[in-house]
Order: C-alpha cells, then sequence, then structure tokens
C-alpha cells in the first residue's frame, strides 16, 4: 500500500503516476534564446510542497518533446504527450497522469510563470532553470558492506502459480540454527528491498534483524526483479501463496529453526502475513506494520478524505468527492460483466467533466479511462472487498500490531480498534496493538504524515520502530 502505481493505496496528493520511467539526464544551464535544459519549480497544495522539472530537448526539425519529474514522490521520466510552443505560451499535455502545464516566458526571461492544472484544480508554478542537478537524497540508515553476517542470492518455487521467485538471505554469523521471518511488502510490484521514494526499508529493517540474531529472507514480488510470473493478474491470495512458498523454502535451510519462522507484512502484507497465519499453525509470530483491519472500500475512503484534507481540500469538497467514490465502488461490488462495470463507472466520472479546468479532450478521456481501468481489475476488486477480520480471529500466534499516529493511508483510529477487537474475539492470548506517536505509513518520523513528504525525509524507518520489533521478536523467540 504504499507505492507510486495504479494501485490506489499509494495516494499521490497530486499526481497520479501511472507510468514511472527511469531518466538519466545532464542538466545544463538553459541559454535564454531556447527552451531546451530542465526547468524545475514549486507546487504548492494546501500544507504540501512539491518540485516539479520538466526536461525539455529539441526535436529535429523543429519543435521540443519533454518529460516530467516529482523527484519528492521518487518519480523520473514521465513522457509527455504534446509540447507547444506559440509565441511566448507554452503549453504541455501529460495524458498519463491527466495533467496539462500552461505558462507564459516573456521574451528574454529566465522564468516561465504559469499553472500546473489536474483533476479539475489549478496549482499555480513558476519555473526557473536548473543550473545544477540535485544531490541525491541522504539515506543515512541504509547499511553498507561488509556485513557482520552471511548474505546469500537465493530462489524458490510456487508450484501452484508455476512461478519462481528470487529473493535474498541473510544470516547471523555464529552457530545456528536461528530464528526466521519472511518480510511481506506493500501493494503494487515491489522489490525484495521494499524501494520506495529513494528509501529501502526491507533492507534496512532486515538489516536490523539480523544483526539480532534472526534469518531473514525478503523477495522480489512475482513479475518483478529477478521473480517470474505476471504480477497484474496476481491478487492479494494470490501473493499470500507467495509468502507461505517462501516459508517452505525456509523450512527446508538448515539454518533456520523449523517452528521459529515468522512473517512481518507491511501494508497490504499485513493482509497477506494475516491470510497465512489464520491457515497455518507453523507460523510462530506475525508482525503487522500498517496493516489494515477493516474492508478495503472502508480503508480507502478513510485514506482519501485525510490525504485530501491535508492536501487542502475543503470538507464539501471531500464529501463530493466520497459519493462519486462510493458509486464507483458500488458497480465494482455489484455488476459482473466487465463491459458493462467500465460503461457505468465511465458515466459516473463523466458526469463531472464539465466542470473540470482541463479541457484537452485527451486529458480528459485519460482522466477517465485511467481511473476505470485501475479499478476495474481482479486485484483492486478482491481488495475493495476483503475483510481481515474474520482471518485474524483465526490468528493464534502472538501478533504485534502497529500502526503510526500520523499514518493517512491506514488510519490508526480506523484500522488498530477493529484489529484488537477481532484478535480478543478470537481468544488470541498473546497480542500487542500499539499506535507509535508521530510516524507515517513508512514509519518515519513525520509531521504532517503525508505521502508527498516520504521521499523529503532523510530517516527511512524510526529507530524506535525498529527497536520496538527487534525487541518483541526476541522476546517470543526465546519460548
Amino acid at each position: 500500500m504504499h507505492r507510486i502505481s495504479p494501485r490506489i493505496l499509494l495516494t499521490a496528493v497530486l499526481f497520479v503516476l501511472w507510468t514511472i520511467r527511469p531518466l538519466i539526464a545532464r542538466d545544463l544551464p538553459v541559454p535564454q534564446t531556447t527552451l531546451a535544459g530542465a526547468w524545475e519549480g514549486i507546487l504548492t497544495a494546501g500544507q504540501t510542497s512539491l518540485r516539479a522539472v520538466f526536461h525539455f530537448t529539441e526535436r529535429e526539425g523543429g519543435g521540443y518533446q519533454a518529460t516530467f519529474d516529482s523527484p519528492d514522490q521518487g518519480a523520473f521520466g514521465i513522457p509527455t504527450d504534446t509540447v507547444i510552443v506559440q509565441g511566448n505560451t507554452i503549453q504541455v499535455l501529460l495524458k498519463a497522469i491527466a495533467g496539462r502545464y500552461i505558462g507564459t516566458r516573456e521574451a528574454g526571461a529566465d522564468s516561465i510563470a504559469g499553472a500546473w492544472n489536474q483533476g479539475g484544480q489549478s496549482f499555480p508554478l513558476v519555473l526557473r532553470p536548473r543550473i545544477q542537478p540535485p544531490e541525491p537524497p541522504k539515506r543515512p540508515q541504509e547499511p553498507k558492506p561488509p556485513f557482520p553476517y552471511r548474505e546469500e542470492e537465493v530462489s524458490f518455487a510456487n508450484p501452484k502459480a508455476g512461478i519462481l521467485l528470487a529473493g535474498t538471505f541473510t544470516v547471523p554469523s555464529g552457530k545456528g540454527p536461528f530464528p526466521a521471518v519472511v518480510l511481506i511488502s506493500g501493494s503494487g510490484p515491489q522489490d525484495r528491498d521494499e524501494t520506495v521514494f529513494g528509501h529501502r526499508p526491507f533492507l534496512v529493517l532486515s538489516d536490523d534483524l539480523t544483526r539480532r540474531g534472526f534469518a531473514v529472507l525478503r523477495y522480489d514480488d512475482r513479475g518483478v526483479g529477478q521473480s517470474s510470473g505476471i504480477f497484474d493478474k496476481a491478487t492479494s491470495r494470490d501473493f499470500a501463496d507467495d509468502a507461505a512458498a517462501a516459508v517452505d523454502f525456509l523450512k527446508t535451510r538448515k539454518e533456520v529453526r523449523k517452528k521459529k519462522i515468522g512473517l512481518i507484512g507491511h501494508s497490504e502484507g499485513g493482509l497477506i502475513a494475516t491470510m497465512l497465519a489464520a491457515e497455518s499453525k507453523d507460523i510462530a509470530l506475525v508482525v503487522l506494520m500498517a496493516g489494515p483491519g477493516v474492508p478495503g472500500d472502508e480503508l480507502l475512503h478513510r485514506q482519501s478524505a485525510l490525504i485530501a484534507l491535508a492536501a487542502g481540500a475543503t470538507g464539501e469538497e471531500v464529501r463530493k468527492e466520497e459519493t462519486r467514490r462510493r458509486a464507483l465502488f458500488e458497480v465494482l461490488k455489484s455488476v459482473q460483466d466487465s463491459a458493462a462495470v467500465e460503461e457505468r463507472m465511465r458515466a459516473i466520472l463523466a458526469a463531472e467533466m464539465d466542470s473540470a479546468l482541463i479541457q484537452d479532450s485527451q486529458a480528459a478521456e485519460a482522466t477517465i479511462n485511467r481511473p476505470v481501468r485501475m479499478m476495474n481489475t481482479l486485484w483492486f476488486k478482491y481488495f475493495l472487498t476483503y475483510d481481515p477480520r474474520p482471518d485474524l480471529k483465526k490468528v493464534r500466534c502472538p501478533v504485534l500490531a502497529l500502526v503510526g499516529e500520523k499514518d493517512l493511508q491506514v488510519c490508526p483510529r480506523q484500522n488498530l480498534p477493529e484489529i484488537e477487537a477481532a484478535l480478543r474475539a478470537g481468544r488470541n492470548r498473546d497480542f500487542t496493538v500499539r499506535e507509535l506517536p508521530g510516524l507515517n505509513h513508512l514509519f518515519q518520523t513525520s509531521e504532517t504524515g503525508v505521502p508527498a513528504d516520504y521521499g523529503k525525509i532523510e530517516e527511512t524507518i524510526s529507530p524506535a520502530a525498529l527497536r520496538l520489533i527487534g525487541d518483541w521478536m526476541e522476546q517470543k523467540s526465546r519460548r
């Protein structure tokens, strides 16, 4: 639930980033006589500020092409569809995110004054030439070799799906066998380090736990990195089968205590860990890091409202959007035929387009078609209706459920009480439920909790959160 992707669970405040491509560019000073080069500005919405960068290059035969970066969201090289320069007016259309920039550059000026239009809203955006590329973000917690433990590249099969998953297995120094844990990532195509916004949370978590004496397995999602399979055709249930295959792999390793294998799931990974622990007696412990405790539709309504309010939306705007979202979700839950679903969803979205500021027909079409294609998928429909509480009632092993106080994606006040109630109802005798002060969805120390800040924060995971998880796991593994 925490990346920029077609999955709605990592909601970007301003940009719905459907396609992210890496960009390697050399930013040069921009002469006053040309548009070529990198132009940068700051988009502000409510309490949120985001850098926006356009990279313009000249086409052979005249005219310009461009790519777009949102560095603070970890997104680079988003292709633009149209760059129009008429006199001193510059227009850039990005159908991939249904956005458009219109600006004016006075003759000889070193700035372009204009506005970014997206989703029916307009935001002032003044662009200026960027002389030097920004320094890479600082990630002081990221471990560097040599490590005081063994690291091994491994692969293991999920026979049910007919795929091979690839990962990294870290083993403590000293004589084993050791207690072990599988790390399960959140929504979207994640690599083994759960890389997001320049952070590698699972690398940091794995390093910390291995130094404490745990063998740790982290792996690329199916269809990602070195793992085979097709990511977009899988649901959370399928990802639970992948996690089960990871547990089975650990059972084959002589370094692992077979009866001391646990799960750590972050965000959607918490759902997956819950599913697996509910149906298996072989799981020794479960750590839910921002794992949901309510059905997906309830989670998304609260998530969307909290992020919109943090971005400066009014209460009336939030209520209007929720009404439309509920109508869309009801279609997804009640209509079986895929073509009929798309037709009805398009009608709901098109009804709002007359008042939108984005007048370009292509951009308007993208505003309708892309959300429809994203939501009308097996994964989204499954997530929308899956209720974790029945599975939570079946979990018998020790559970540590954590959500950050500032988490806007998995609201602690909505989810933690439901997790606790379900565990109590199932008569689980060993669980701890904690709201962690000042932490966001990635368990970073944060003032706002907004997703746009994830990449700006140098901390990858709060040391306090790491300490709590490690201490709890050590205590449970001594039994």
